[in-house]
Formats: structure tokens, C-alpha cells, sequence
């Protein structure tokens, strides 16, 4: 019958006890992982199943067992009856070793004989005669089984001390792509303007786009749906930034951040339409996936751009000693946006919209100059604000990172600095009210040619003196030239110039005339 398990526990009917007359030793080694096994499996953790699964010397149990037969012997009177020994222990194995071998692997020369000596002080048999060592682990070792253990423990007798610190020379021609720079630029860019970068997780409720005021058939309420989500509250993956960001926006607001500028730069989700089951191949494990499975794993996964966005509320300028603060307004925002794409060697052009979640009022449409949309940025809606319970007048731009890096050509060369005097002229144009104030500036720049440094808007003007449904642009004109100081009729000519441009393009009239 049964009478215990073997390596774990012994069973109660074997059991030494005060009737006890014969006792049978038995000394035994047994595998370590099947003992381990098996005290898992019946739950029955004991001293022997720990020191059997962590290997025991299997050549020990022959000693054990005349040790603890001396003992009865002497001292409970005992007499020893039949002793039996079944030695099926196979012999050591034996390990080949390159002498080498440790100075490839561990870089430190080691003499043949210092390989020798500290395999000899661990216990191991060691045949030298050969530019191979033949060496034969203790058999309380059964962890050495391969060179690379051998050589483990020559270099831990030896000291790691020894062995030197080198680091890997990074082979040159490397660096980070035009995307990783483009990332870095526009972090710089925000934060170096006082943004604060942040990072949310991309996990929204279907109601976000509700609170944002979203269209029925806007695209941005097409999600993709986590099958494992993190909380059963946000299940979907986000297709626009705003839908985390105003979060992260509000959780500050509610605890005493009223003035607060957030930038985050991340992906999006955008699929073209619903994902459906099957769209993906279920992969196995037991090979490789074929060209085709992967092929169409790769067709499976929905657009993720890379966007940039910021928001903003309170005041863009505290109040001090030094004057009161100005809040924060949708002009920063475009601002914010614009300069982002200056620093990738982009110029955008803002024109007005109507776009949710801004004010149709404040909002402004950033595309390049062949008419690709950017992104939007301008004042949120009050509506919106209301229900996300924000500040009002609260600000955000979202611009699309992928478009603007597509769009970068060669980075931005600076100009030489001219060592000749400026020459500064002041215009005012009288144009129509819906006329932008960036089409006026791109015809004067246009008009004026090389000659011109820079153009600035620093002044618009509504009111009876210009009439009704009209607006007066002052703009600001630096002229230098790189080689010579500039006459009064060449700066006049580059006038002249600028203000035929702009009567061309914009129908614009000089105030005044």
C-alpha cells in the first residue's frame, strides 16, 4: 500500500512511534523538479520537498544513511540487520572548456592555470593536457553543465572587480529621425513660450463628444472599442486630443490652477470606418506568422497621426508690482499654433471657421499655403466650457504633427546679419472687414522683395473715421539691405511697392488718401 509521498511527506501508518521495534532507513535522492511538482500539486509544502527541489548531492545518502544507523546504534541500543545499496546515479558529466574560453567571454585574460586553479578549488576534476579542458563538475554541483557555467565561476573567484567597465561606441551615422526632431522642436517651442507639457491616457467615455458639441456626422465620433479596457467608464481609444487634454485642464482648475497652459503631443485614433471582427488574423504561437498575416495585421490597425495640442484659461500674463496681467485669449492660441509650425520651417495661414468645440466667432483655420488643413485653434465655445465646467474664455489649438513634418523641407537657414543701417516705415491700410490680416501682410511682403526685413502688425482700428463694414491695418516696415545703407527714394520705391500689392490683392486703400 502506500505509505507516503516519496520527497514530500511521510504517511501515518509508517509513522515511528512508542511501539516502534523495527525501524528501515532509507536514504534517497530523488528529482528535484518532480518533487516540486508534486508538492504543488497536493498542496503539501514541507522540509524535505525544499531542500530536494533545490538539488541535493545525489552520492550523500550512503553516509546519511550509516550516520544515522551509528546513531541507533550507540545510542538507542539498536542492532543493525540487513544493509542494501542500489546505485543508479549516473556518472558526472563531462564539460568541455576552451581554455580560452573565460578571457572571449568575460574580456579578462585568464592564464590557463588560473583556470585550472579555481575549477580545481570548487571541487571540479580537471584534465589539462589539452588546449581543451576536460573537466568533471563535484557532484554537489549540478548547476554546472555547460562552458559558460565554468567560466561564470572563474570570473566570480577571480573578482568582478576585475572585470572593466566599457561601454558600446554607438556607430556613427545614427540619430533620431525627422519625426523624433520634429517632436523635440515642437516641445521645446511651447515650452520655451510657457506651455506646460503633459501626458493623458487615450482613453475616453462615448459621452466626450456630446460634452464637445460634436456634429451627429462628425468623424471624430468613429472610435475604436478596447475588447480589455482599463475601466468600463472609458472604453473607447481617443480620436482627438482635446477629449483628454480639457480633462487634464479641469482636474487642475478644480484644485486651485486657475491659470494654466497644457500642450500634449501624441496619437490619435482615426479609423475610416467601425472596426469589425475579423478584420485581424488571430495569430498563433506555435510558428511564425506568414507575410500575408501580418500583411493583413498591419492593413487591420486603424491611422493613428501624431497631433500637438494645447489649452489654456486664466491669465496668459500675471498681475504684479510691474502692472495688471492680460487673460489668456484665442489670438494666443493661434499664436501658440503658428509657432509650432515656424519651428519645423512652416508658415500657416489662419483664416476664419466655424468648428467645433470653438466659438464660431473665434476660430481659426491653420492650413499650409496650398490649402491643406493643419488644425484649428481659437476660444472654446461658452457651451462647451459649461458642461466640461471650465473658465470661460478658456483657449485650444489641435494642429496635425504628420502634416507639418510632411510639409518641412530643409531646415531653417539663418540669414546673415547686415551691418548696415534700418530703415522703418509705417503703413496704414484701410480694407474690408472680412479681408484677414495675414493676406494683407503676405502682400506687402510680396510687394516690397528682398529689400524687406520684416512687417509687423502692431495696430487695428474699427470705427466712423473709416466707415461702416471696414477695418484700418498699421503695419510696421524694417528695410536693410545686406551690402549698402539704403536712400530715401529706394525706401520710398519698396513703399510704393508694398502699397500697390496690397491695393491688388486686397482691394486695400492707403488711410488717409
Amino acid at each position: 500500500r502506500v505509505i507516503g509521498l516519496a520527497g514530500v511527506m511521510g504517511g501515518a501508518d509508517t509513522e515511528v512511534g512508542d511501539a516502534t521495534t523495527d525501524v528501515l532507513v532509507e536514504a534517497a535522492h530523488f528529482d528535484g523538479t518532480s518533487i516540486a511538482r508534486t508538492a504543488r500539486r497536493h498542496r503539501l509544502p514541507s522540509e524535505a520537498s525544499k531542500r530536494f527541489e533545490r538539488g541535493v548531492d545525489p552520492r550523500l545518502q550512503a553516509a546519511a544513511a550509516e550516520v544515522a544507523v551509528r546513531l541507533l546504534v550507540e545510542h538507542g541500543g539498536g542492532v543493525v540487520g540487513a544493509v542494501g545499496d542500489l546505485d543508479d546515479v549516473p556518472p558526472a558529466p563531462v564539460v568541455d572548456l576552451p581554455v580560452d574560453l573565460p578571457s572571449r567571454l568575460v574580456g579578462v585574460t585568464y592564464s590557463p592555470e588560473t583556470v585550472v586553479a579555481r575549477l580545481r578549488e570548487i571541487g571540479c576534476e580537471v584534465d589539462g593536457s589539452t588546449d581543451t579542458l576536460r573537466v568533471t563538475p563535484p557532484s554537489w554541483r549540478p548547476d554546472l553543465v555547460v562552458g559558460a557555467d565554468l567560466v561564470e565561476e572563474v570570473a566570480r573567484l577571480e573578482g568582478y572587480v576585475a572585470i572593466p567597465s566599457v561601454l558600446p561606441v554607438a556607430p556613427p551615422g545614427r540619430g533620431f529621425t525627422p519625426s523624433q526632431r520634429a517632436r523635440r522642436a515642437v516641445g521645446r517651442t511651447l515650452a520655451e513660450t510657457g506651455w506646460s507639457e503633459v501626458l493623458t491616457y487615450p482613453f475616453v467615455p462615448a459621452s466626450v463628444h456630446d460634452d464637445l458639441g460634436l456634429d451627429a456626422d462628425d468623424p471624430r465620433r468613429s472610435l475604436v472599442r478596447l475588447v480589455n479596457p482599463l475601466s468600463d467608464e472609458q472604453p473607447f481609444l481617443r480620436s482627438n486630443l482635446l477629449s483628454t487634454l480639457l480633462g487634464a485642464l479641469r482636474r487642475n482648475v478644480s484644485r486651485g490652477t486657475t491659470d494654466a497652459m497644457l500642450f500634449e503631443v501624441g496619437m490619435v485614433t482615426r479609423p475610416e470606418r467601425a472596426p469589425q471582427v475579423g478584420d485581424a488574423p488571430v495569430l498563433g504561437v506555435t510558428s511564425r506568422p506568414s507575410d500575408d498575416d501580418l500583411a493583413q495585421l498591419v492593413a487591420a490597425v486603424p491611422a493613428q497621426p501624431v497631433r500637438v495640442a494645447g489649452v489654456g484659461a486664466g491669465h496668459r500674463d500675471p498681475s504684479g508690482w510691474w502692472g495688471p496681467g492680460r487673460p489668456i485669449d484665442h489670438a494666443d492660441a493661434i499664436e501658440a499654433a503658428v509657432s509650432v509650425a515656424r519651428s519645423l520651417g512652416v508658415d500657416l495661414v489662419a483664416g476664419a471657421d466655424q468648428h467645433a468645440p470653438w466659438h464660431p466667432g473665434r476660430c481659426a483655420r491653420l492650413a499650409l499655403a496650398d490649402g491643406s488643413l493643419v488644425g484649428h485653434a481659437g476660444e472654446l465655445h461658452p457651451k462647451v466650457t459649461e458642461r466640461l465646467g471650465l473658465p470661460t474664455r478658456t483657449v485650444a489649438f489641435e494642429i496635425d504633427l504628420d502634416v507639418l513634418v510632411a510639409a518641412a523641407g530643409t531646415p531653417v537657414q539663418a540669414r546673415p546679419v547686415s551691418p548696415h543701417p534700418v530703415v522703418k516705415e509705417d503703413i496704414a491700410l484701410v480694407v474690408a472687414a472680412d479681408v484677414p490680416a495675414r493676406a494683407v501682410e503676405q502682400a506687402l511682403r510680396e510687394g516690397a522683395g528682398e529689400l524687406l526685413e520684416d512687417v509687423r502688425l502692431f495696430d487695428v482700428y474699427t470705427g466712423e473715421q473709416v466707415g461702416e463694414g471696414r477695418k484700418s491695418l498699421a503695419f510696421a516696415l524694417r528695410m536693410r539691405a545686406p551690402d549698402r545703407t539704403l536712400t530715401a527714394e529706394e525706401s520710398a520705391q519698396v513703399r510704393r511697392a508694398a502699397v500697390a500689392a496690397a491695393v491688388e490683392c486686397c482691394a486695400a486703400v492707403l488711410r488717409g488718401e
